[in-house]
């Protein structure tokens, strides 16, 4: 199995979601092979939750990278499920037109690019 889907596989255990029970894991890998992860971190207000892909996304920040190949993203849905608006934002700025595999424990895998999650997505082009 691709290392990147194991990893998000496997932190997708870690997830702290008592309220919706909705885990979700996600792994990162950087432009020099080095994987991230993170998962999904509910909290009582909702607001303040943080998503698994913005989880491993600022992890692999805080580690120094700063460029990024593809993100796998996993969770226990029967439909494949695609990162949140907000995490489309941040894939779209951090890892371009990355590609982006959603997994389910089932089994079922699908290969999206980024391009296609966000389409007309906003970016530095419209500030400079």
């Amino acid at each position: 199995m691709d290392p990147l889907i194991e990893a998000a596989l496997r932190v997708r255990e870690n997830a702290f979601a008592p309220y919706s029970n909705f885990k979700v894991g996600a792994a990162v890998e950087a432009e020099d092979g080095r994987i991230f992860t993170g998962c999904n971190v509910e909290n009582a207000t909702y607001g303040l939750t943080i998503c698994a892909e913005r989880a491993a996304l600022f992890h692999a920040i805080s580690e120094g990278a700063r460029r990024f190949k593809r993100m796998a993203v996993a969770a226990d849905t029967g439909r494949l499920t695609p990162p949140c608006g907000a995490c489309r934002q941040l894939l779209w700025e951090f890892c371009g037109d990355a590609l982006v595999t959603l997994v389910n424990l089932a089994g079922q895998v699908e290969i999206i690019p980024v391009r296609d999650l966000l389409p007309r997505p906003f970016d530095d082009s419209f500030i400079r």
